[in-house]
């Protein structure tokens, strides 16, 4: 179990890392701009732009039931026979809607494409943050060819830093064992410097945002 003291050392060095992010940016104002850009014209469009630019998906839903009518939709375009899912409300709700799903161990690397929820979405980089404590695991977000994401705007923060803070705030001294990042596909351009998505994880990663 983290000690109060290693937690108020992780805080402040995070609070530290914001403070030296806008001194650069007042400081170097010309420089700082290609490096730490605002948030514009908001969080959700700042998102989905920069996942869009790096070979993801973002679907905007208007609530809950829009986003799981357009993930069927989704999903009958796609041609995907069932969605692997380990998370057990995701799972009442694509049963709700019609959509084959499952679960089971023996199906797991025969899996087309898995879904999962998120701990948070970075506007800034277009990424999602996820980590072990959810149902889903530590696999899910490595394993599907195609990997579902389902979030709600709520859930959206700015910067990296932002990120942190939060998962600190959630989970206080129980954070989970793994936390990491995921932005855009899995890609590589270590052959002949041709960039080829899904080397060494999903090859298309797909987030339905809900807005309310």
């Amino acid at each position: 179990m983290q000690s109060n003291s290693s937690r108020e050392e992780i805080l402040q060095r995070i609070a530290a890392a914001q403070s030296g992010r806008l001194a650069f940016v007042n400081s170097h104002a010309e420089s700082a701009n290609d490096i730490y850009k605002a948030i514009s014209p908001n969080a959700v469009t700042c998102f989905r732009s920069e996942l869009e630019a790096i070979s993801g998906q973002c679907i905007l839903c208007e609530n809950e039931a829009d986003l799981y009518r357009k993930l069927k939709e989704f999903v009958e375009q796609k041609e995907i026979p069932t969605i692997f899912c380990q998370d057990s409300y995701i799972s009442g709700q694509l049963n709700q809607y019609n959509i084959n799903t499952t679960g089971e161990k023996k199906d797991f690397e025969l899996m087309s494409a898995g879904i999962t929820g998120c701990e948070f979405l970075i506007a800034r980089t277009g990424s999602v943050l996820v980590s072990s404590a959810s149902e889903s695991g530590r696999q899910m977000s490595v394993f599907p060819p195609i990997h579902i994401v389902l979030a709600h705007v709520s859930q959206l923060v700015g910067y990296p830093e932002d990120a942190l803070v939060a998962v600190q705030d959630k989970y206080g001294d129980t954070l989970p064992s793994t936390i990491s990042t995921i932005t855009g596909p899995s890609r590589t351009a270590d052959i002949e410097k041709t960039l080829v998505l899904g080397a060494h994880g999903p090859k298309e990663l797909v987030v339905f945002l809900s807005k309310a």
